[in-house]
């Protein structure tokens, strides 16, 4: 099963959602393009082409903030996405063997998602969570100071 790409009607409609939410001020366009992306599950060129037009922003100004912030994607996710932090406190807290416990579960490596659109797994430098590492996030639930094995029920809670 592929990963849902949404209608146009349905970027459209997230797009004009966001932008009445926030204002269309250069000093929103994080939260708006957060907002869009959590509502689509990524930045689709549509939503990008449309938010260039009501912001008046070029288009490549909007890529370079959506591919610099690894909470955006400018491709699709999985319905789950786990960020894992491979920042120095978590590798010698032993992030290193949780990482690839995780990787041996879902058999994808960084920046993939399972084939069935479950889930996808990225790493970010920190989570700001360094005193509880190793740490990752599945959506938006915290799992710190994780084991080395990797408890193969905390994926479990996920549908």
């Amino acid at each position: 099963m592929a990963v849902e790409v949404k209608d146009s009607q349905a970027v459209l409609a997230a797009v004009r959602s966001a932008v009445e939410r926030f204002g269309t001020s250069h000093d929103e366009l994080i939260p708006i393009l957060n907002e869009v992306n959590r509502e689509i599950g990524y930045l689709p060129g549509e939503a990008l082409d449309e938010l260039s037009q009501l912001l008046r922003v070029s288009k490549s100004q909007l890529f370079s903030v959506a591919s610099f912030y690894r909470m955006l994607s400018t491709k699709p996710r999985g319905k789950h996405v786990i960020q894992f932090c491979e920042s120095a406190p978590c590798h010698v807290a032993g992030g290193r063997e949780v990482w690839q416990a995780v990787i041996d579960i879902l058999h994808i490596k960084e920046d993939e998602t399972t084939s069935d659109g479950m889930w996808t797994l990225v790493t970010t430098s920190c989570l700001g969570l360094c005193s509880v590492g190793p740490v990752m996030v599945i959506d938006d639930d915290v799992y710190a100071t994780l084991p080395a094995t990797m408890d193969p029920e905390i994926l479990s809670k996920y549908h």
